[in-house]
């Protein structure tokens, strides 16, 4: 199974996000990532769903979500013609002999120390998931005391806007 990305603009109301995740699980469907954010425009919000699937499970599900009423535009988002981030914030255990070492990893991977305490670093890191996999990898040898992931958000590439199926933007 591959995974895909859905682009899917929604109308921003309460209840949205649990009718469109309860149609993924009424399919046995799993999510591996959501994340949710208003758009440009305030009445809209654009859900970016990441799930493991065959092309035929992802068109049915894809079909289905744009029977929604509150749902928009549906649109799979191909990896080529779209950029995709991750952020990550990454609590860690920095002693007086660690701390210095751990800011090295901070700046290779690009990331930044967001909050220090007397035991601890705090870390922000955005990038593609591989990325961010990979300082998390790095600092599991200092101790990760806590972490969270926002999942993927991509947009096509260029020029190119996900229209409604008005033809609108």
């Amino acid at each position: 199974m591959a995974k895909h990305t859905l682009s899917v603009l929604v109308e921003n109301h309460p209840g949205v996000l649990s009718r469109v995740s309860g149609l993924f699980s009424r399919r046995g469907f799993n999510i591996e990532s959501l994340a949710v954010g208003i758009t440009e425009n305030p009445e809209i919000s654009r859900m970016t769903i990441v799930v493991d699937g065959d092309d035929h499970t992802v068109e049915q599900v894809s079909k289905q979500l744009n029977k929604l009423i509150d749902v928009i535009k549906v649109k799979e988002l191909d990896d080529a013609e779209s950029v995709r981030r991750e952020l990550a914030l990454i609590k860690v255990t920095a002693t007086a002999s660690t701390r210095s070492e751990i800011v090295q990893l901070v700046e290779i991977f690009r990331a930044k120390i967001i909050d220090v305490s007397k035991n601890t670093l705090t870390i922000e890191i955005s990038g593609d998931s591989e990325k961010v996999s990979a300082l998390e990898d790095m600092l599991r040898q200092f101790g990760i005391k806590e972490i969270v992931r926002t999942g993927i958000i991509a947009l096509e590439r260029g020029n190119k806007v996900i229209k409604n199926n008005n033809g609108e933007e």
